[in-house]
């Protein structure tokens, strides 16, 4: 199957980043190099650094990326601070972190990632360590209905997590119709019509197989300490759990004096050190939320920084 992957959000991306020619950018989640194409050939003296957890993606974005000033990294964006050290680069102008799960993750039956394809389950984008199989099959009731309910904000979470111990009691789960007909049998049927009843468990599987938000809330750190001041980072997320945390540390990095209200005078000395480029999230337009439906639950943010600790009075 070919990487295909739509970039979303596109343009938007491309002017929340304001490129600069002869800048250094770092696109944290290659995926099939729709972002870093675009941005790549934006660039003239500048390079690119893409970073991705799947060696799939890995091998598609190297390939796409060859005539241009790039270098594509195997690793997690969380662990960006590594791959740019190693590349002997000490800040960058700009970096861009898309958060959604590829089109050719979703779409790939054997990744194991979707509902509609009956596949092994796996849903581990670096194709390694713990897979949707040891969740589903290991993990305990109270581990189970704690991830549904709070990654998949699933109300019937425990229903779903005590179907799942009662199945596995007879046999192990082993693919993802099998899961996806537990769920469906574990909510009520008037629940079941407006949109289908598995995306939330998957979704939340899928969080803890990754360990998404512990990478997010890591990454974005890493991200913007590894920014020049004026430089931007550029953030897309599809859910309320990311959009929350992504608002949450955005914020943090714009906070300026901590000092209790009653205090007459700032001894506390502490400045912002960013913000905020737009101070509600941008969202996709009609036209290409028509042109491709996975944008139509994307957000994205924008930080620029302005100052950095060792330039505080």
């Amino acid at each position: 199957m070919e990487f295909s992957h739509k970039p979303v959000m596109l343009y938007e991306c491309l002017e929340g980043l304001n490129i600069d020619p002869c800048g250094i950018y770092l696109d944290g989640t290659a995926g099939g190099a729709g972002h870093s194409s675009e941005i790549a050939k934006r660039l003239t003296t500048g390079r690119l650094i893409s970073l991705d957890r799947d060696p799939d993606a890995v091998a598609v974005a190297t390939e796409r990326l060859k005539d241009y000033n790039a270098t594509v990294v195997n690793c997690n964006y969380s662990e960006m601070d590594k791959a740019l050290s190693d590349l002997g680069i000490d800040k960058v102008n700009g970096i861009l972190m898309d958060l959604g799960v590829s089109s050719y993750q979703l779409d790939n039956a054997e990744r194991g990632f979707s509902y509609h394809y009956d596949a092994a389950l796996d849903m581990r984008m670096s194709k390694t360590g713990l897979s949707a199989k040891d969740v589903v099959n290991e993990y305990s009731y109270a581990d189970l209905s704690k991830i549904i309910f709070e990654y998949g904000e699933e109300k019937f979470a425990r229903n779903i997590a005590n179907n799942i111990i009662k199945a596995r009691e007879n046999k192990t789960i082993e693919t993802t119709l099998e899961l996806a007909e537990i769920i469906r049998n574990s909510i009520p049927q008037k629940f079941r019509r407006d949109k289908n009843p598995c995306k939330k468990t998957f979704q939340a599987i899928r969080m803890e197989v990754n360990g998404e938000l512990a990478h997010l809330s890591e990454g974005l750190d890493k991200a913007f300490d590894a920014l020049e001041i004026g430089g931007r980072l550029c953030v897309i997320t599809f859910h309320s759990l990311e959009d929350r945390l992504v608002k949450q540390r955005f914020a943090s990095f714009c906070t300026g004096c901590t000092c209790p209200p009653e205090f007459p005078v700032c001894v506390c000395n502490k400045k912002p050190q960013g913000k905020l480029i737009n101070k509600k999230p941008i969202e996709a337009s009609a036209e290409e939320i028509e042109e491709n439906n996975r944008s139509r639950s994307a957000k994205l943010r924008i930080i620029e920084r302005i100052r950095r600790d060792e330039q505080t009075d």
